[in-house]
This record gives C-alpha cells, sequence and structure tokens, in this order.
C-alpha cells in the first residue's frame, strides 16, 4: 500500500491534534490545526486512507511545505 506524505500549505503553529494514528479517515477530514495570524487553519487529508505516522506536536512551529503526518492509501 502507498504512503502519502502530508505537507502543509502555511507557516504556523500546531494548536491542535485531531487525529489519531491507525484511524481510517475520508479525504477532507482534519488531521490537525495550525494557528497562523490568530486564524485556524486545518490539515486535511488528501485522501481516504488510515493515518499511519504523525510527525508533529502541538505547538510546533512548522513551515509551508512540512511533512506532519503520512497516510497509507
Amino acid at each position: 500500500m502507498p504512503i502519502i506524505d502530508v505537507k502543509t500549505e502555511i507557516t504556523g503553529n500546531v494548536w491542535k491534534i485531531e487525529g489519531k494514528v491507525g484511524q481510517k479517515l475520508q479525504e477532507d477530514d482534519p488531521i490537525m490545526i495550525l494557528e497562523s495570524m490568530k486564524m485556524e487553519i486545518p490539515v486535511a487529508c488528501p485522501e481516504d486512507g488510515v493515518l499511519v505516522e504523525i510527525l508533529a506536536s502541538e505547538e510546533d512551529v512548522v513551515t509551508e511545505g512540512t511533512v506532519v503526518a503520512r497516510i497509507e492509501v
């Protein structure tokens, strides 16, 4: 089964982790919420799959293009 890297689209702080490793996700389900410029921006699952790894923790600072999770499709 292929693994897909989930990347951030913006620079910000990881505010809240929504997904759990092993969880089945649908496309556009939130994996985590970033906070940037006082806005909450979800990092969504790019397609249906199982969350196999979370690579960021709450309060981490991430930049645009950072791989924050991996899903198996």
